[in-house]
């Protein structure tokens, strides 16, 4: 056939799926480098599906908004059975990476810190919950912030902070209003550091063992103690002072560990009046 008759043809052929290429890949014994490819090794499957996806979306050959193959086309490109292909975009569903859509499509999300963060919640229940480790991560990742939020702030950032902090004194006596000042505080510190992947890693770790939490604050006497240390950190944050921003903040996660200790070894929330 003439070349002008090919390419005629060829313009009035559909454009083919990006993942088309896939399949073949996965008959090819030397692939390029893609989405499919040889078999995959005998290691974990699904955390070798998992990683090859992973590794897609870092090198930007998938972004926000793509659509994957069906199941059936990832299965034929991996050379794989469905279960563990479904095993791995499970967890990447659940780490935020993918969501899944009507139709049982997967597309890549927005690959927001927020969103990557959010699984924490889901992944630590509270019956696998350890205080321990939680509060352990949380003393590495939030008095980064706080150090970082005491030499960067704005001078309006620093003002937001200390009006948080003083507030609360409105509420000793209100649980539910002082837990809602009580995020905007630890949020606004986390703002001014001025690192929003941290950020969002330190609400991420907020919001973990909030049941307890919430139990805790009901405590007497433990709402106007956190008020005091908030005021302790903001005020060294108005000074621009870390270090004692970071002793600050150090004391008031040992208080708030160890009221949220009590509030698991007293009796269950739902026995509570």
């Amino acid at each position: 056939m003439p070349q002008g008759a090919k390419e005629v043809v060829a313009a009035s052929e559909p454009e083919p799926d990006r993942f088309a290429e896939v399949i073949e890949a996965a008959r090819n014994p030397a692939p390029p480098q893609g989405f499919g490819g040889a078999t995959i090794e005998r290691r974990p499957i699904a955390e070798q599906v998992t990683s090859r996806i992973m590794a897609m979306i870092k090198s930007g050959n998938l972004k926000a908004g793509d659509r994957l193959p069906t199941e059936r086309q990832m299965g034929i490109a991996f050379g794989i059975s469905r279960p563990p292909l479904r095993e791995a975009l499970k967890a990447l569903t659940l780490m935020g990476v993918l969501e899944s859509r009507q139709g049982g499509r997967h597309t890549v999300t927005d690959l927001s810190p927020s969103r990557l963060v959010a699984p924490f919640n889901t992944m630590l229940s509270i019956r696998d919950y350890d205080v321990d480790e939680h509060f352990e991560a949380r003393l590495v990742v939030d008095l980064d912030l706080v150090r970082r939020c005491a030499l960067r702030a704005t001078p309006e950032e620093r003002q937001r902070i200390l009006q948080h902090a003083v507030d609360g004194r409105a509420f000793h006596a209100d649980p539910v209003a002082f837990r809602l000042l009580d995020i905007e505080f630890h949020q606004s510190l986390n703002d001014a550091a001025g690192n929003r992947l941290l950020s969002a890693v330190a609400q991420g770790l907020y919001d973990v063992g909030l049941d307890m939490r919430r139990v805790a604050s009901t405590i007497p006497g433990n709402i106007e103690k956190s008020v005091g240390q908030h005021i302790a950190i903001a005020e060294a944050v108005v000074a621009g002072d870390a270090e004692a921003a970071v002793a600050a903040y150090r004391s008031h996660l040992k208080h708030v560990r160890d009221t949220t200790v009590e509030a698991m070894t007293g009796p269950h929330p739902s026995d509570r009046g």
